[in-house]
C-alpha cells in the first residue's frame, strides 16, 4: 500500500486543511455512511460533537461552518466558495438542512447553535483532531452514530481505523518502486540511475496514466496561478475579528508601478516571493481555494516556490513544474508516512517545516540537483524549522501563519541553494530529521499544537 503525490496536494477551501476541509469531508462520508446502511429515510435530526484541537480552534477555523457545508453533500474541491457565506447563513436563518446527496435528498430541522457541540476540555483517544457525529429518528433513537479524526492535510480516517498502516496508505495496489525512507529513495535512484521526480513518476503509473499525470499535476499549478491572481486583486479586511488587512494588493501594484527597483536592488526578487506566498495565504484565510500543499497552513510555499522558478529561472518549463510537484510528493509523502503533517499533532513544523521542506529539494531538482542535493536541501529546510510552534492568534489561520508561510519560502530557496553549492553529503540525513520532527513534536507541549493557549495566541497584548 502506498501514498499518491495526488493524496498529498489536493484542491480545497480555507482556512485549515485539518480543521476546514477534513471534518466537511467527515461530514459528507458521514451522510454517505447512512445512506449505506438505508438509514437515509429514517433520519430526523442530527448533532455534531468536536474534541480537542478541532474544539479549541474550531470557530476561527471555520470548522462548523465547514460541518454544515459538508452534511449537506458539497465537496471542498467542487464547491463554490464565493457562495459558502449565503449557504451557512441560510442554514442558520431558516434552522434547517437541505441534505443533497444525489437521488437522496431531504430537509431536517437543524440549529447550530444547539447541535453542533464544541468540547474543549475532551480530547478523544487517537487524535487531537476529534469529532462524532450522530442521526436520530423520529422518536429520538440514535439510527447511526460515527466517530472521525482529522490527521493533517485533509486525510480522515474512522475510529475503526486506526490501525496506522491503514491510515497511512490508502492505496492497496503495488506501486513500480515501493520506499519507506530518504535512504531507500536514493538507493533506488543510484541503482536505477534516475531522478526523484522520474522514480515518482513511475509510481504514479500504478493509478493514472503518464498524460494524466502531466495534466493533473498542471491543473494543481493552475489551480496555484488563480490563487496567486485572485490574492493580487482582492483587497480588504479578512474575517474573523482581528481585522488583519489583506497585504498582497498593496505589494503588487507597489511593484509594478516601481519596476526600476528590480535593476538597482539585488534582492527584489524576494519581495516577489513574498508577495506570492502572502497573496495565497490570505485567500486561504478568506475561504478561497487553494492546493492543500501539504496543508491548508502551509499552502502558500510551494506556490511561492514554484512562481519563483517559473517566473525567474530562463529554464523554467510546464515539464520542470511537473518534476517540481513530483519531487515534492516524494517528500511530503516521507513525512506523512514517517512523522505527521498535522499542526495539532506536532505544531507548525508539521505544517510549514514539510512545505518547506517539500519545496527546498524540489526546487533543487528542477535546477540541475542530485539525488543526493535534492535529499540535502529537503534535511536543511526542516533541520532550521525544528519545534516550530502552532499557536495561531484567535484559532484563526491569519497571524503568525499568513507571515510564516512567506519566512518558509525563502528558507526554502535558501536551502535549495545552499545544497546546490554542496556535493550533496552532509551530516544529518533527511530520515534522521524526519524522526527528530516527530520525537519533538511529541516532546512539545500541547498548548503548543493548534489550541491557541500558548505562544502568540496567549500574548497579543505584549506584542
Amino acid at each position: 500500500m502506498s501514498l499518491s503525490i495526488f493524496d498529498i496536494f489536493t484542491i480545497g477551501i480555507g482556512p485549515s486543511s485539518s480543521h476546514t476541509v477534513g471534518p466537511m469531508k467527515a461530514a459528507k462520508k458521514f451522510i454517505d455512511q447512512v445512506i449505506e446502511f438505508n438509514k437515509f429515510n429514517d433520519i430526523v435530526s442530527i448533532k455534531c460533537d468536536f474534541y480537542g484541537s478541532l474544539a479549541l480552534t474550531g470557530k476561527g477555523h471555520g470548522t462548523d461552518k465547514a460541518f454544515i457545508l459538508g452534511i449537506q453533500g458539497h465537496d471542498p474541491v467542487t464547491i463554490d466558495s464565493d457562495k459558502i457565506d449565503t449557504i451557512i447563513e441560510n442554514v442558520k436563518s431558516i434552522k434547517k438542512l437541505e441534505l443533497n446527496f444525489g437521488q437522496h435528498q431531504k430537509i431536517i430541522s437543524f440549529n447550530p447553535s444547539k447541535d453542533i457541540k464544541f468540547h474543549r476540555r475532551v480530547n478523544l483517544p487517537y487524535h487531537p483532531n476529534g469529532m462524532c457525529f450522530a442521526a436520530f429518528d423520529s422518536d429520538g433513537v440514535e439510527i447511526f452514530k460515527n466517530t472521525y479524526y482529522s490527521i493533517g492535510g485533509g486525510f480522515i480516517i474512522e475510529d475503526t481505523e486506526v490501525d496506522k498502516a491503514n491510515i497511512i496508505n490508502p492505496h492497496t495496489s503495488k506501486i513500480k518502486h515501493p520506499f519507506k525512507s530518504g535512504l531507500e529513495l536514493l538507493n533506488i535512484s543510484k541503482d536505477l540511475n534516475i531522478s526523484i521526480s522520474e522514480i515518482i513518476l513511475e509510481n504514479e503509473l500504478t493509478w493514472r496514466s503518464k498524460e494524466d499525470v502531466e495534466s493533473d499535476a498542471l491543473k494543481l499549478w493552475s489551480v496555484m496561478q488563480a490563487c496567486v491572481k485572485r490574492g493580487f486583486k482582492n483587497e480588504g479586511i479578512l474575517p474573523g475579528g482581528l481585522k488583519v488587512e489583506r497585504r498582497a494588493p498593496k505589494i503588487y501594484k507597489n511593484l509594478l508601478e516601481n519596476p526600476e527597483q528590480q535593476l538597482t536592488d539585488s534582492l527584489s526578487v524576494m519581495d516577489w516571493v513574498n508577495l506570492y506566498a502572502l497573496a495565497v495565504n490570505e485567500e486561504n484565510a478568506a475561504g478561497g481555494q487553494v492546493v492543500t500543499a501539504p496543508t491548508n497552513g502551509a499552502a502558500g510555499i510551494i506556490p511561492a516556490v514554484l512562481h519563483y522558478y517559473r517566473r525567474f529561472h530562463s529554464g523554467a518549463s510546464d515539464v520542470g513544474v511537473i518534476n517540481f510537484l513530483l519531487t515534492a510528493g516524494a517528500i511530503g509523502i516521507l513525512y506523512k508516512t514517517n512523522a505527521s503533517i498535522s499542526g495539532a499533532e506536532v505544531g507548525c513544523q508539521g505544517e510549514v517545516g514539510v512545505a518547506c521542506s517539500m519545496a527546498a529539494g524540489a526546487l533543487c531538482e528542477v535546477l540541475g540537483g542530485t539525488p543526493e542535493q535534492v535529499e540535502n536541501a529537503a534535511e536543511i529546510a526542516m533541520e532550521h524549522n525544528l519545534g516550530l510552534t502552532c499557536d495561531p492568534i484567535g484559532g484563526l489561520v491569519q497571524i503568525p501563519c499568513i507571515e510564516r508561510n512567506a519566512m518558509g519560502a525563502i528558507k526554502a530557496i535558501n536551502a535549495s541553494r545552499m545544497a546546490l553549492r554542496g556535493d550533496g553529503t552532509h551530516f544529518v540525513s533527511l530520515d534522521k530529521v524526519i524522526k527528530t520532527m516527530k520525537q519533538t513534536g511529541k516532546d512539545m507541549k500541547k498548548q503548543y499544537k493548534e489550541t491557541s493557549r500558548g505562544g502568540l495566541a496567549v500574548n497579543i497584548t505584549e506584542c
